[in-house]
């Protein structure tokens, strides 16, 4: 993995193209995005993401979501190459667990957060490591922008109108200005934006 002086905070979150990360049905309505996130580009995006991420932050529910799934895909010898991957290196990651509710983390190398996620992500570019990535957790991806704390937003636009919903941008957070750094395609329609925070 690349260890960095200056590490960069990067967040990742699959979106619709009406600005959605979850349906009009809820927060268990993302079978919309199903389709995208297993694509032979997005496979490639995250296991470029382990090549210079050592720390995740997660909130209650992808913990435990990631946890109950990606555990059994590292230890399963037909698994895509690929997925196992990514599911070694979610084993072998640092991972930080905002939770107003868990008292324990049971996965391997993870913790729970010992401050909001502002004050950890301000300690943590003090200490030598990679990339902080924040995964799929809109709640600490919010705050992090309304702080400027966010260097890096990839999005996974998914062609798909989903009517309802949660919104990742709504209003009230601040106004700032990004650059594309990279865009890609994927098979399913889907785009993987990456936009780097210009200051």
């Amino acid at each position: 993995m690349t260890e960095t002086t200056t590490r960069k905070v990067v967040a990742n979150m699959s979106l619709s193209l009406d600005g959605r990360y979850y349906g009009a049905g809820g927060e268990y309505d993302m079978g919309w995005v199903a389709p995208h996130a297993v694509t032979e580009s997005m496979r490639d995006q995250s296991v470029r993401m382990t090549t210079t991420a050592t720390t995740i932050l997660l909130g209650r529910k992808n913990y435990e979501g990631f946890g109950g799934y990606w555990p059994t895909v590292a230890r399963d010898e037909n698994a895509e190459p690929r997925d196992r991957t990514l599911a070694r290196w979610l084993d072998d990651v640092e991972k930080i667990v905002f939770s107003t509710t868990l008292t324990e983390t049971p996965w391997q190398n993870s913790r729970l957060a010992d401050g909001d996620p502002v004050s950890v992500v301000k300690r943590l570019r003090d200490e030598p490591g990679g990339d902080i990535v924040v995964q799929n957790s809109a709640s600490i991806i919010r705050t992090l922008l309304v702080a400027d704390e966010i260097d890096r937003l990839t999005l996974n636009l998914c062609p798909e109108l989903v009517g309802g919903g949660a919104r990742l941008f709504e209003d009230g957070i601040p106004v700032t200005s990004w650059s594309l750094a990279d865009l890609s395609t994927s098979e399913s329609g889907a785009i993987y934006l990456t936009y780097d925070r210009r200051r």
